[in-house]
């Protein structure tokens, strides 16, 4: 079993597992350490607990109850699997709704609603998608609770005093935006859970706090890019990007272009904008 950690809060741990285990290998006991969803992304197993049984493939999803025992076996597939996984803290799933059918469901099967948030989840870690791991995280949980409990939650009705505060963390979050901001600190600021806060802050504003995160500092970067020779380094390190290659896969995914292409069109070269202005011929 191989495992990394993607990402890490007092919120939740997002937790990448790649197994390897065949027919051959031998089930044994665990238990689990958390309150868990865990989104398999390829290959399958079987999973048994209190009783019950079932088998998981690509698309499914595993929940796990804190001290629960069970067992995984892989009768059925060669190749191991991989299961993108978040863990969360006892806080969190008192937000979320601390049920107990819900949090012993063991295997769920490829439900469309929990399906596009496991993809979202993988785009993330690949860089694609500037949403946040713990944001996905904790709208997978809620959209979980509503599909198992055949209720989906109708949008949440935002009171004039929630909306001040989304509004003061939004603009809390534009002054900061170049040091490292977490889901936490961001729903520390306002005075709310990290999970109400995620969806008091998108319902408000119309992105998800990470989101507001980096097009704040896109904004910022297309400035400097703009009006400033500094190296594309430094503008990336500036604006609060870690790494600059995350910075300019951002970038040209929000501008079309790279960071130094963009520069040269600040600069005049015209035919950067000739070509995304020119009408298409008729006829």
């Amino acid at each position: 079993m191989q495992t990394a950690t993607l990402f890490q809060s007092e919120t939740l741990r997002v937790i990448d597992f790649r197994c390897d285990a065949g027919p051959d290998t031998r089930p044994y006991p665990e238990q689990h350490a958390d309150f868990s969803i865990s989104y398999v992304r390829r290959g399958s197993f079987g999973y048994r607990s209190r009783g019950r049984a079932c088998e998981l493939v690509a698309g499914s999803v595993l929940v796990g109850r804190r001290g629960d025992e069970f067992t995984c076996t892989h009768d059925h597939h060669s190749c191991g699997d991989e299961c993108l996984s978040f863990r969360f803290a006892p806080a969190a799933v008192e937000a979320i709704g601390d049920r107990e059918a819900i949090w012993r469901a063991g295997g769920v099967p490829p439900l469309p609603e929990l399906v596009v948030l496991g993809e979202l989840a993988q785009s993330a870690v690949e860089g694609a998608s500037d949403v946040g791991l713990d944001e996905i995280g904790l709208a997978l949980a809620g959209r979980l609770v509503g599909a198992l409990s055949g209720r989906p939650r109708a949008p949440a009705a935002v009171s004039a005093r929630d909306r001040r505060r989304a509004v003061r963390a939004a603009l809390w979050i534009d002054a900061h935006a170049e040091q490292p901001i977490g889901l936490e600190d961001a729903a520390r600021e306002a005075g709310l859970s990290p999970y109400h806060f995620l969806r008091v802050f998108a319902n408000v504003v119309g992105a998800t706090p990470h989101q507001y995160l980096v097009r704040a500092r896109l904004r910022r970067a297309a400035r400097l890019l703009s009006d400033d020779a500094r190296p594309v380094t430094d503008v990336a390190y500036e604006v609060g990007f870690g790494d600059v290659s995350n910075f300019v896969r951002t970038f040209h995914r929000a501008a079309g272009v790279s960071p130094r292409r963009f520069r040269q069109a600040a600069r005049g070269e015209r035919k950067f904008f000739q070509e995304r202005l020119a009408a298409p011929r008729l006829g």
